[in-house]
């Protein structure tokens, strides 16, 4: 009879295979991957910062995903929406993200997320001061706490570092440095591909220059590995047209890394009353943009700044027109075109970094000489930080939304619930959700007939 300390190692390593979760993404050319199906992914995302940047408070490690009940809250009606992915700008790399990640895992969405925050990052009019070893410690201290979610989509080395003409010269070359370091940290201690790279705002001055020199091939692993556009060119009753958006298919069409846009949504008649229509929807999933990968609507609560999909408070959240209207749009989708790859774009390769790329060589930089780390950052890219939160999913037992949540016609929406998807699920739009009816409750309870065939094949054993 074989020894029980030796059989149980086969076991142990069986357990740990278990699949619990989405599948992570990867970048294969112009796509987002599924490489456990191999299909395509393709960004329905909200951006989600409740409060903005002043609810992001490392004094006392609070941020968006720290509060696990209004996770739960805003994961349920996110999936109702029929959102695959969450951008938040603003985390404290300190702090315990665990039950908000596996909350918005179990609804089956992703997080796009960005490495700064507003009181560390590089410095938009003076970079070179602020590309420290304390500064890129804490963008190390990022990929540590989220490396290890599977629902972890992708890292933003930086947001709109260029936003105008004067910041195109000296800037450029800073966000190439800080993709490459979090590129390396990922390869040597990430535990899998994390895709990193460049989310722009939309400058259209300087926006195929800058395009070029982000995504072009330097032998440096600066490169980005995909490309977000901050774009509210579409407003109102825009076209493809007259938005501006058959310009960007004619600049991204040849993209040989992923484009989507990491921000979009016109406000601009919805501070006089008018709900946003979310027309281009139907454009950015069609068959004319095939070439970008999906895009963020900025952003789920409304702010100062008047581009909310809900209004929250301490004790209720109410859904705005806007959010009504983007549900619509969303469940329009083809979904089977959202999920064909495009077999022409995976093959070709990024042009060489060369000053020849740079039309505007009087403002976008031509320097492809990248600022080498600070001194002391190697050590950590080759060793690792220490003593660093380090994410893991955990059992979502509560599924029930604790706030009252009022519709755009001041109807309360009863029994509001976070449905708990099969494993390797992904939500889509068009649908609230599919949910696995068996294992309905905890994403790791799908686990639990695994773990009984395994016991009774080890039982053989003895």
């Amino acid at each position: 009879m074989p020894s029980l300390v030796k059989s149980a190692l086969p076991l142990l390593t069986l357990l740990n295979a278990v699949a619990y979760a989405v599948n992570p993404i990867t970048v294969e050319g112009q796509d987002f991957i599924d490489k456990a199906t191999g299909k395509r992914f393709v960004m329905v995302g909200v951006d989600y910062q409740i409060g903005g940047s002043s609810a992001y408070k490392p004094a006392s490690k609070e941020d968006p995903l720290t509060n696990p009940v209004a996770c739960l809250r805003d994961a349920a009606l996110l999936q109702r929406l029929g959102v695959n992915t969450i951008r938040v700008y603003n985390l404290d790399p300190t702090a315990n993200h665990d039950e908000c990640a596996s909350i918005f895992n179990a609804a089956g969405i992703y997080m796009a997320l960005d490495v700064n925050s507003p009181f560390e990052s590089i410095h938009l009019d003076n970079p070179a001061p602020s590309y420290t070893k304390g500064y890129l410690s804490r963008v190390f201290a990022m990929v540590e706490n989220f490396k290890s979610y599977p629902n972890t989509l992708l890292f933003f080395s930086a947001n709109e570092l260029v936003n105008d003409v004067k910041t195109a010269k000296p800037n450029p070359p800073f966000i190439r440095a800080v993709t490459r370091d979090v590129k390396q940290y990922i390869k040597n201690h990430g535990g899998r591909p994390i895709p990193v790279g460049y989310s722009m705002a939309d400058v259209r001055d300087v926006l195929e220059d800058t395009w070029n020199y982000i995504q072009c091939d330097n032998s440096d692993d600066s490169a980005s590995e995909f490309f977000g556009l901050n774009s509210y060119s579409w407003c109102a009753d825009a076209t493809f047209d007259t938005s501006g958006y058959d310009d960007l298919v004619k600049l991204f069409g040849p993209s040989t890394i992923p484009v989507f846009f990491s921000e979009y949504g016109c406000n601009q008649d919805t501070n006089v009353g008018n709900p946003r229509k979310f027309s281009e929807v139907a454009t950015i999933y069609g068959k004319e943009m095939t070439a970008l990968s999906g895009g963020l609507v900025y952003e789920y609560s409304q702010e100062a700044n008047f581009f909310g999909l809900v209004d929250v408070n301490e004790k209720n959240v109410t859904l705005r027109k806007d959010f009504d209207n983007l549900q619509s749009q969303y469940s329009k989708l083809d979904l089977n075109l959202l999920q064909s790859t495009n077999k022409t774009a995976t093959s070709l390769k990024a042009p060489k970094c060369e000053e020849s790329l740079i039309k505007k060589k009087d403002v976008v930089s031509t320097n492809f000489t990248i600022p080498a780390a600070p001194a002391g950052v190697s050590d950590i890219i080759k060793n690792g930080l220490k003593g660093q939160v380090t994410g893991k999913l955990v059992p979502v037992t509560k599924t029930k939304v604790e706030f009252d949540v009022y519709g755009s016609n001041g109807g309360k929406i009863d029994n509001l619930e976070l449905k708990i998807l099969a494993d390797n699920a992904v939500n889509v739009p068009g649908q609230e959700s599919t949910t696995d009816k068996k294992n309905s409750g905890n994403r790791l309870t799908g686990s639990l007939v695994a773990l009984t065939t395994v016991f009774a094949v080890m039982l053989t054993m003895f």
